[in-house]
């Protein structure tokens, strides 16, 4: 049996809210896209309701928390409704522009929703981490690897040693290198891959700092043993074509961090940025 969507279950328990939940019901059905980026007391505001209400209600439709509720809406509506991520697209008849449409959509959602699931205090303590770092290492596989390449490449800009491999092999090596105060960071959208898990592992064996840039999933093992966790909301399948809106919430906060290292150490750097710059300006001739 198909389990019924967050909306439909809201809707269909309608009659069974008291008074004060049937406004906040009747407020998400009618603006659901815009309750991921909301606070309690934002939405029982807007509801016309309390903000304990707005607890109760979430317990009546069995999810435990507002964020869970959020969490959900967020799935619901990047890819539930625009189902782009899985091979029944095939079955589709969507033109070019229209499928552009839908993927521009679902990316900027699953960016838009990281908001939610971003904890305001990891966030400091990685970029804290991150900027007294002596050696910053970065490692995902499949669609993840992409990611830890392209923030490999905007760390070294900052002049730090900055190293990945797509290699399990090759980054045993950088791993048995690292020391207290370097930071490894772990990207994995499931939390659950396994070489992922070793090498953080490893690199935990050596002291440094693991950060982990994952789905907000607390029984991943990612999740559970790194330091520090910057947490993705969980937008895609498992069974899916490729890895697209979990590629683009990854790339979205490790350009956040990036700009926020850059903000910290940019007057050390910068000298340097203006040289790189003029020689590649140099090499385009």
């Amino acid at each position: 049996m198909k389990q019924l969507s967050i909306l439909a279950k809201i809707e269909n328990q309608m009659e069974r809210f008291s008074p004060a939940e049937k406004k906040i019901a009747a407020y998400i059905l009618g603006h659901a896209e815009l309750v991921p980026n909301m606070t309690t007391k934002e939405l029982s505001r807007n509801a016309g309701a309390s903000e304990a209400s707005v607890v109760r209600f979430c317990k009546s439709i069995g999810i435990g928390s507002f964020t869970a509720l959020k969490l959900a809406l967020v799935r619901e509506l990047t890819i539930a409704d625009m189902n782009i991520n899985d091979f029944s697209i095939i079955e589709k008849q969507d033109a070019p522009y229209d499928l552009f449409n839908k993927v521009t959509y679902v990316n900027k959602a699953a960016i838009e929703a990281t908001t939610t699931t971003i904890d305001k205090r990891e966030l400091e303590k990685a970029a804290e981490a991150i900027v007294n770092a002596g050696k910053i290492l970065f490692y995902g596989v499949g669609g993840s690897a992409a990611s830890a390449m392209d923030a490999c490449y905007k760390f070294t800009k900052l002049g730090y040693v900055s190293a990945m491999s797509l290699d399990f092999h090759t980054m045993l090596p950088l791993a048995a290198n690292l020391k207290e105060g370097d930071v490894f960071v772990a990207i994995s959208t499931s939390g659950r891959t396994k070489d992922v898990l070793e090498i953080s592992r490893f690199a935990k064996k050596q002291h440094a700092t693991v950060v982990a840039i994952t789905k907000l999933d607390p029984s991943s093992p990612l999740y559970k043993e790194a330091d520090i966790k910057l947490c993705l909301p969980d937008v895609e399948q498992d069974y899916r074509i490729g890895s697209m809106a979990s590629r683009m919430t990854q790339l979205n906060v490790i350009d956040a961090l990036y700009l926020i290292t850059f903000h910290k150490v940019g007057s050390r750097v910068i000298e340097k940025f203006h040289e790189t710059r003029e020689e590649v300006v140099r090499l385009r001739r």
